[in-house]
């Protein structure tokens, strides 16, 4: 089976109690699945939210190896996406897509909490 093909069959999210809902777009899952195939064993993809950015709050995409206690597995499309507990309260029912168009190449982020956003893409206010 390809690869691409097994990402697609691939279960839905899975939602922990009173933890949220974060998605993921095949595209994105896609993406991360081809960044860890160079990392580790063991490495995941994690998505935060920090202070800062020209809106008040930004997105931050890393690729990890340490699970803290704190931590929410989402699973999409056969990839586990991992987001602590206080940003999942901003970033609750968001999804995270990869863009590939004439400006880029990027991740963005879908956030239904977000009231505001600034034209950079990361950036957003609550």
């Amino acid at each position: 089976m390809s690869e691409q093909s097994n990402l697609e069959t691939s279960a839905p999210a899975a939602i922990q109690a009173n933890a949220g809902v974060f998605g993921l777009s095949l595209s994105a899952a896609e993406r991360i699945t081809h960044m860890l195939s160079g990392e580790p064993e063991g490495s995941f993809f994690r998505v935060a939210v920090l202070g800062g950015g020209c809106s008040g709050f930004q997105y931050d995409f890393s690729i990890d190896q340490k699970r803290n206690d704190d931590d929410i597995v989402f699973t999409t499309h056969g990839v586990d996406v991992v987001v602590d507990d206080m940003s999942i309260e901003l970033i609750d029912h968001a999804e995270l897509d990869y863009v590939q168009d004439l400006m880029g190449s990027y991740f963005a982020v879908t956030n239904p909490n977000a009231t505001a956003s600034c034209g950079c893409g990361t950036s957003f206010s609550v």
